[in-house]
């Protein structure tokens, strides 16, 4: 890490707070401006970082370029009129960046014994919940079952990535995004989640900076 990657790190946490806040206070004309806003100092040191990998930044900065795309998705949804196509074009999003990170920690190196585990913690977990927000998803349109579903695996498919991949920085980031999704389908698909929508972005934004911090920690 080097000063500049830190500094931006720190903006980064500075503006999601503001995101945060506006969250919490339903503020949403400060919100469309602090959510997008967030990931691009969050870029910005992805690009700065002096990374273990270069190739695995590369693919970072796809992930984290198609997570800004979801964003701007999912924040424009009116949560009493949900338009259906924006929820999907904002999972198609992050699932692609997703395959994206995938692609990130597999050039970086994998640890055989890290990944099982992975495999197992994400197996227990997805295989509990991924079930119910699946089949709310298709019990609200039958065309969303399989899109959510197959998003399922590829989160879980990147936090197997990140556990594998040995810093556990990659693996708290992983599990944070895979709660932020979590969230999301429960409460979109199953129930209401309390504090939803302000859950949903501190997990999303502290996976994200996690993550990024993973690229310049040793394997």
């Amino acid at each position: 890490m080097n000063a500049v990657a830190w500094a931006l790190i720190g903006l980064t946490l500075g503006i999601a707070a503001i995101d945060w806040w506006a969250v919490a206070s339903a503020n949403r004309p400060l919100e469309y401006l602090a959510k997008p806003a967030t990931m691009v100092p969050l870029l910005a040191a992805a690009w700065a970082i002096d990374p273990v990998d270069s190739a695995m930044r590369v693919w970072f900065l796809v992930a984290l370029v198609l997570s800004l795309a979801g964003d701007v998705f999912l924040m424009l949804i009116d949560d009493d009129h949900p338009d259906e196509r924006l929820f999907i074009a904002g999972l198609g999003s992050f699932l692609v960046g997703h395959l994206a990170y995938i692609a990130g920690f597999v050039v970086g190196g994998q640890t055989t014994g890290r990944a099982l585990l992975g495999a197992v913690l994400a197996a227990a977990a997805l295989s509990t919940i991924g079930p119910r927000i699946v089949r709310g998803a298709r019990s609200v349109d039958a065309k969303l079952g399989p899109a959510v579903s197959l998003y399922v695996s590829v989160i879980g498919a990147m936090a197997v990535a990140a556990i594998g991949a040995g810093p556990a920085v990659a693996a708290a980031g992983a599990v944070l995004f895979v709660t932020s999704d979590a969230v999301i389908g429960w409460s979109r698909f199953v129930g209401p989640v309390p504090n939803h929508r302000l859950v949903i972005m501190v997990t999303y934004h502290l996976a994200q900076v996690l993550l990024v911090l993973s690229l310049a920690v040793a394997r």
